[in-house]
């Protein structure tokens, strides 16, 4: 039984690898999930991990669900419903809409042009414009945010978000699991949203466990 929808948002900051991990654990974890790509999402994917994305919508949803075949059970691989890929003008889409919000939205990576136009109430795109229904209907926000060093422009327009219940959530991972691949590092940061969205995940131990 699905119950709990999250938006997925992918921009084009680096960090492809948190994206694939977190969507693989949300489905696997039967949630329903909607995928927003930024126009440079893709090449960042295709970039970072050698992987070309269909342009298709449809295409989209049949990749993914091929790709996390070996996690997923028959049922899920066939539920055409737990999945769903939206244009960036699909403004007829759910996620563009306070009547129909996820529970939760992640923008996972987040660029800082993408952060700056959230704090600024930007609704170019449907990434944009999601979190903006978010935002005024006080759901959960949680932004990825890669770069570094921060200027501070993006330090003040996280502040302005933070006040506002936005978590800001810097892909920093930590060391003390003792990581032995890069796939440690990847999960620890994947573990803490799954946290912060609560829901149960086994790829980081809990401290003093």
């Amino acid at each position: 039984m699905m119950d709990k929808v999250v938006t997925v948002a992918v921009t084009g900051a680096s960090g492809s690898p948190y994206f694939i991990q977190l969507l693989r654990s949300l489905l696997i974890a039967n949630v329903r999930v909607n995928v927003l790509f930024s126009s440079a999402a893709k090449e960042v994917i295709k970039t970072e991990l050698d992987l070309k994305l269909p342009d298709n919508i449809t295409e989209l949803k049949a990749f993914f669900l091929d790709y996390f075949s070996e996690s997923l059970s028959s049922e899920q691989q066939n539920d055409h419903s737990q999945l769903n890929f939206y244009g960036k003008e699909e403004w007829t889409s759910p996620v563009a809409s306070g009547s129909n919000p996820a529970s939760a939205m992640v923008v996972c990576p987040c660029s800082m042009g993408t952060l700056s136009s959230i704090a600024q109430g930007a609704s170019n795109n449907l990434i944009e414009r999601a979190a903006d229904v978010m935002l005024k209907e006080r759901r959960q926000l949680i932004l990825l945010t890669r770069e570094m060093p921060f200027s501070s422009i993006h330090l003040e327009n996280m502040l302005k978000l933070s006040h506002m219940g936005v978590t800001i959530m810097p892909a920093s991972p930590g060391f003390y699991q003792q990581p032995k691949t890069v796939s440690d590092l990847v999960n620890f940061v994947v573990a803490r949203i799954l946290d912060h969205l609560n829901i149960d995940q086994n790829l980081l131990p809990r401290w003093g466990n």
